[in-house]
């Protein structure tokens, strides 16, 4: 799938990107592309990834003529460009709308026009029955870039969108903010009973390039992964502290999900994945391939979920960051 091809990644200096772009330089890709507006992580990964394959782009995903001119000649986007701080989109929603909603329709229309083949859209399970703004946010780019595929007309390129949970380690992820306050021999939780989805970089990365495989248009591909308590990965990173409960503050959920009862109607189920279907008379009933739809009520959320993470496995995680 991406053999000799050129591959552009916004936000390529994140997390994400790094493990990502690390991983198909490893495949036979022709060239890829990093897209970010920080030179000072361009320059810093510059001096990691000496491989002659990888370009860097300085851009916006904001700025629609730059967005232009990074696309010419690219046949795969994969779109990890956000704000994605909770608490900062509750205090600056109007930069996380010009980011993640209108950066969204800056990147379908630029690969519309410029003949990008596939693009798929990183999100999260907050866009899933959304409580805080950034949620909000990446629900409403999740639905610009299924629609997209009704924009396309007799055009190559397709959209979709991966949608998972926490990542293990990223930047602005809890395990580096526990482990970085332990040595005060405290840790404050929010609320004792939240539970959160759990994923690795590299599980990531995968799911990513296995939906870049299985996509057709228009869907949202949702792995199955395991949940795990908060208050568990608390003991297994700094088990001798003290566990402090600070409250749940804005736009925070107990629990997240990553399919609603009412997405459920449209899901199709998979030995390791789900796919939200499209709501569209284009979808064709070929494109089901071996999928089982849900019982009536089902709804994936991140307590109601059939696997789970101990303290034991956790750790291990953790280690193996």
């Amino acid at each position: 799938m991406i053999t000799n091809k050129t591959i552009l990644v916004t936000g390529g200096t994140g997390s994400f990107g790094r493990k990502f772009i690390s991983s198909i330089l490893q495949q036979e890709v022709k060239k890829v592309i990093v897209f970010s507006r920080d030179e000072l992580k361009q320059y810093e990964m510059a001096q990691e990834f000496t491989d002659s394959r990888i370009r860097f782009f300085i851009g916006d995903v904001r700025d629609k003529d730059r967005l232009y001119r990074a696309f010419d000649g690219v046949d795969i986007v994969i779109h990890a460009a956000a704000l994605k701080h909770v608490g900062a989109c509750e205090y600056n929603p109007f930069e996380a709308v010009k980011t993640n909603i209108h950066g969204a329709q800056n990147i379908i229309e630029a690969a519309i026009d410029r003949g990008v083949e596939q693009v798929i859209a990183l999100s999260t399970d907050k866009a899933a029955s959304p409580l805080n703004l950034y949620g909000a946010t990446k629900l409403a780019s999740d639905k610009l870039f299924v629609a997209a595929n009704s924009y396309v007309g007799e055009k190559k390129t397709r959209f979709a969108v991966v949608r998972y949970g926490n990542v293990v380690g990223s930047r602005g992820s809890v395990v580096p903010f526990f482990k970085k306050i332990k040595s005060t021999g405290t840790i404050p939780i929010t609320d004792e009973r939240m539970t959160r989805f759990w994923i690795t970089l590299e599980q990531g990365v995968k799911f990513v390039l296995d939906s870049l495989e299985r996509m057709h248009g228009g869907e949202i591909f949702i792995p199955k992964i395991p949940s795990m308590k908060v208050t568990d990965l608390a003991n297994a990173i700094a088990p001798d502290c003290k566990i402090e409960v600070v409250g749940i503050r804005p736009g925070e959920k107990l629990h997240e999900a990553m399919i609603t009862e009412d997405d459920a109607r449209q899901t199709l189920e998979y030995d390791t994945y789900f796919v939200i279907q499209p709501e569209f008379p284009w979808w064709s009933e070929k494109y089901r391939d071996g999928g089982k739809k849900l019982v009536e009520g089902f709804k994936y959320t991140s307590d109601l979920n059939n696997e789970w993470l101990s303290v034991e496995e956790l750790k291990s995680l953790i280690e193996e960051m």
